[in-house]
């Protein structure tokens, strides 16, 4: 058998109820709720599984919620004794990643990420930014395509997921005129992504800056298992450069298809999806159709996951 990877998702995949159903019935799934409250003083378990859609989707309790709901999905994963021997997340889901691979601790994660939720969200104001993504494309053409536009303002591909789609971000007026130019260049379609702000722009470096002194104290321990970096799609090299990656993920784009690309290089053929949503599942077909992928956010998930992992 070849290697495993687990894989987190990020901001898009919340609704409300995720993990309800594992964490009623794995008290350890449970406890990490509990300990997201406490390190937040707000009730998580209201907001993740009985709150509203329109609470859950502000930036600064999407974040938290999504880290939340994937590392209490984890826990009957760990509980049955699989391990995996990399692992990524897309954007949010790098911080599961680190708490999965012990680099940070989670009460540290979560309140990081609400902050950063809240960093990204201020970092631009309202409606003056947005996100588009891009099908049926590639990235010469949608460098080409953003080259084009920017006589109109800011606009650049900030998420690679998968063959064929790639989103571009930056000020609304200039993402708009892109991606006209993109379907008039050959692109199949282009879909509004229903985002607060540009996401992965170079317009989010003011939240970088806010990001990097919260990082200051943060603790840093030895990452247990390799977590792939989203700004470069390689292996985060050491501790001392983690804070660095985190910071720079939040205005450089996603790396997400070299990441998967480059696990598929080490020996990764099983990728696992825990958390929310099916969202990375389907990039990773795209990106090679022969990996085995499975998913956990439920019971029904989790028993088929494990009789595949437990072979």
């Amino acid at each position: 058998m070849g290697k495993t990877a687990f894989v987190f998702p990020g901001q898009g995949a919340q609704y409300v109820g995720m993990a309800k159903e594992l964490c009623d019935q794995y008290p350890k799934a449970m406890e990490m709720v509990k300990m997201a409250s406490e390190a937040l003083g707000i009730d998580m378990e209201e907001m993740i599984f009985r709150g509203t859609d329109e609470n859950l989707k502000i930036t600064e309790n999407t974040q938290p919620a999504i880290l939340t709901a994937s590392v209490a999905c984890l826990q009957p994963v760990i509980e049955s004794g699989i391990e995996a021997d990399f692992t990524a997340g897309l954007s949010l889901g790098e911080y599961t990643a680190h708490v999965y691979s012990g680099t940070f601790s989670f009460a540290d994660a979560v309140k990081l990420v609400r902050k950063r939720g809240k960093f990204m969200q201020e970092a631009v104001p309202q409606g003056v930014g947005s996100m588009i993504a891009v099908l049926g494309m590639e990235r010469e053409e949608i460098l080409n395509v953003c080259a084009l536009a920017k006589s109109y303002g800011i606009v650049e591909p900030v998420n690679f997921n998968c063959p064929g789609q790639i989103v571009i971000a930056g000020e609304a007026k200039a993402v708009e005129k892109a991606a006209e130019i993109a379907l008039e260049k050959g692109a199949k379609r282009t879909v509004p992504l229903s985002v607060s702000a540009p996401f992965h722009s170079s317009m989010m470096a003011p939240a970088g800056e806010k990001l990097k002194a919260e990082l200051e104290y943060i603790n840093i321990e030895k990452m247990r298992i390799p977590v792939f970096a989203n700004v470069t799609g390689e292996i985060v090299p050491s501790e001392s450069q983690v804070k660095d990656t985190l910071v720079h993920q939040v205005y450089s784009p996603v790396l997400w298809e070299d990441s998967v690309k480059n696990m598929i290089g080490k020996g990764v053929d099983t990728f696992v999806e825990i958390g929310p949503g099916k969202v990375l599942s389907g990039f990773i077909k795209k990106i090679d159709r022969n990996m085995t992928v499975l998913n956990v956010e439920d019971k029904a998930s989790l028993d088929s996951a494990l009789r595949v992992l437990k072979g």
